[in-house]
This record gives C-alpha cells, sequence and structure tokens, in this order.
C-alpha cells in the first residue's frame, strides 16, 4: 500500500555495508591538531542527580576525526562549508576503484586516468553524480596511526592514493560528484611530496566538490551497482566533519 515501505523492505534484501570506523579516546588523527583535542563520551551529567536521574555526555573532537567529509573551505579560503550541503548530497551512485594489486607491489601508486579507463571498460561508465571510491586496503593499518601514515625509519610519510590525472578525468571527462578513499589524504604521498603540497585534494575542493577519507570495507561492496549513504551532523561553520557511511550492495 505505501510505497516506501514497500521500498525499504526490499532495501533490506540486499547486503549493508558499514564504511566508517568506529571511533574512541584513542583513535589517531592528523599529527598537527593539538594534543588534547579528542574527548569523547564526558559525562557531564550523571546518573543519580536529583534534579533529573540521567546521564549527559559531551564529545569534543577536530572536524578531520576518523572517517570524515570534507567540505570546500577546508582549503579554499572563503569557499562553501558545511551548511552549504543538505540531504541531496547524502546518496550516491558508488564506483569503487580497486588498485590493490599496484598497492601490494608499490606503496606509493597513485591511480590513474588509465585505471579509471579499465574500470569503465569492465563496468560501463562512471555515472553522473557518481561517488568514486579508492579501494587500497589500506584500511586494514587503522588504527595505527604510524602504519596508515607510511611511517618509514626516515619519518617519511608513505600511502598510496590519488593523481591528478585521475581526479581530473572523474570529475572533468565524467561528472563524479564526489570521491574518497581508505587513506589519511587524498593525494599518493609520492604525488605531495612531488607538488610540495595536498594538490589533488586542494583541486577536488576548489572544484567544490566533497571528499571523504579513512574509508573502510570497500573490498566488501560490488565494484559497481552499490549506493552510498553519508551523514554527518547539521554543524554550521565546518571544514569537515566525522561521518557515517554505509552501502547497500548486492
Amino acid at each position: 500500500m505505501y510505497k516506501l515501505w514497500n521500498a525499504l523492505n526490499d532495501l533490506k534484501k540486499y547486503r549493508w555495508v558499514e564504511l566508517s570506523h568506529s571511533l574512541n579516546n584513542t583513535s589517531p588523527y592528523w599529527a598537527g591538531i593539538p594534543e588534547g583535542s579528542v574527548e569523547l563520551a564526558k559525562t557531564v551529567f550523571d546518573w543519580g542527580n536529583p534534579m533529573l536521574d540521567c546521564l549527559i555526555q559531551t564529545f569534543k573532537f577536530p572536524g578531520q576525526f576518523g572517517t570524515h567529509i570534507d567540505f570546500p573551505g577546508h582549503f579554499v579560503k572563503d569557499a562553501p562549508l558545511s551548511e552549504a550541503y543538505g540531504l541531496e548530497h547524502m546518496a550516491y551512485p558508488l564506483c569503487v576503484i580497486d588498485i590493490t594489486d599496484k598497492v601490494a607491489a608499490d606503496q606509493h601508486y597513485a591511480v590513474t586516468a588509465d585505471d579509471i579507463r579499465a574500470y569503465e571498460a569492465e563496468y560501463g561508465p562512471i555515472p553522473d553524480g557518481a561517488f568514486v571510491a579508492l579501494r587500497t586496503d589500506w584500511s586494514r593499518r587503522w588504527p595505527d596511526m604510524d602504519a596508515l601514515s607510511g611511517i618509514a625509519a626516515d619519518g617519511s610519510e608513505n600511502f598510496p592514493g590519488w593523481s591528478l590525472d585521475a581526479l581530473r578525468y572523474i570529475y572533468e571527462t565524467r561528472n563524479a560528484a564526489a570521491n574518497g578513499h581508505e587513506a589519511l589524504d587524498t593525494d599518493a604521498s609520492a604525488e605531495a611530496a612531488k607538488a610540495g603540497d595536498l594538490a589533488c585534494e586542494r583541486y577536488v575542493l576548489a572544484k567544490g566538490k566533497l571528499q571523504i577519507e579513512v574509508l573502510c570495507n570497500l573490498d566488501k561492496v560490488a565494484p559497481a551497482g552499490a549506493v552510498l549513504f553519508a551523514a554527518w551532523p547539521r554543524i554550521e561553520g565546518a571544514t569537515g566533519l566525522p561521518v557515517r557511511v554505509w552501502a547497500i550492495t548486492e
């Protein structure tokens, strides 16, 4: 009788996959963020209070904490922040580009436009408004910050990621809406070192696109045909926010 109720029941027949990490007070975050910036579930109103017998907590965290979404104002001065993005930005066709074999051979690997074309040759063109996720299996290193950063003996960071070549393809040749990855940064570390900047992240956000970092479980999602959902708190003025992300997949 009610179409949406029936549609929800139909969706429950598919596999629902968690794509975000669980967070606690020991979860890692970027070293540039001051110590003490994370304080989760601090009790400020406890059981047994004569005013009202209940429990209330406070939560303090950086916007870029755990699996999180970045808004353009994170890297582009005066660009849109969280309040500019609504419910229509919380659901996407999902394309998962698997480069795990290349990352296993080279931890610095940056996905290329040719990799994207090879994906399209197998699964069809990236659709308009898609979320394009980069599968590297790097998320298996969570929550070890040194492992996530690929810290070498000389202190350098080493991890895979995007190239400008690939990002230009998904946004300019195709009309993707957002991208995501398992590593801490958009740019493969070698690309960032060459540019002397996080040029790939700056490109994405300068185009007014969205990105979600530190994803997980992309190995459990079909490469094509799934739908990604992302939900974040309705906080104004945020450059980024922790996000709950999941996929419904065949």
